[in-house]
């Protein structure tokens, strides 16, 4: 496969197309899903993350900035991450929903009592029915690769509206919070 000369699609219009894409896709998300996933985060003893691929990069990224409010917040997966036991809380991203490794945690979570937040863009999937809270975001999947649900290559506007989603979540929760950024700032990374 030769790059050659490439099309002349901007970059620009690109931009657009990316940035309408999320605006419909985070207008049509349930309010009441997200204030329930706030409330739920904000109660847990400590927070899990988990999610493949990128899906689970965005979480990362919502991992660190809930850790940024003070919460005891692990990455699944990670060799410090400690058992999840009954009064903890598993949010876990999957856009369809069938992911093995997602759903998997998502089982052993139950079985010893923790809670399971999913955020899916599949209502009715074997995710969705494992978890007590859900947050639905009307997006592409993996899977959906006819470009009738995005115009964007596979996941990709399911895993940008997970990462914009939980920085929303996390903004909302902070004013909650009441903490300035300056207090926040002293849990920044400083081993870097």
């Amino acid at each position: 496969m030769s790059l050659g000369v490439l099309e002349p699609q901007s970059y620009s219009s690109n931009q657009a197309l990316i940035l309408d894409e999320l605006h419909q896709s985070l207008a049509a998300v349930n309010a009441a899903e997200i204030e329930t996933a706030q409330r739920r985060i904000l109660a847990a003893k400590r927070i899990f993350v988990a999610g493949a691929g990128r899906s689970g990069l965005a979480l990362k990224m919502a991992a660190m900035r809930f850790m940024h409010l003070g919460l005891e917040v692990h990455v699944a997966g990670e060799v410090t991450a400690p058992a999840i036991g009954s009064d903890d809380l598993l949010l876990i991203a999957s856009g369809s929903g069938t992911t093995a490794s997602a759903v998997q945690a998502a089982e052993v979570a139950r079985k010893v009592g923790a809670e399971v937040l999913a955020v899916t863009a599949t209502r009715e999937s074997k995710l969705a029915n494992l978890a007590q809270w859900l947050i639905v975001i009307p997006a592409a999947t993996k899977q959906n690769l006819n470009g009738t649900a995005s115009a964007q290559y596979a996941g990709a506007l399911f895993e940008q509206s997970v990462m914009l989603l939980t920085d929303a979540m996390f903004h909302a929760m902070w004013h909650q919070w009441g903490e300035s950024a300056e207090e926040l700032y002293k849990r920044h990374a400083n081993l870097e």
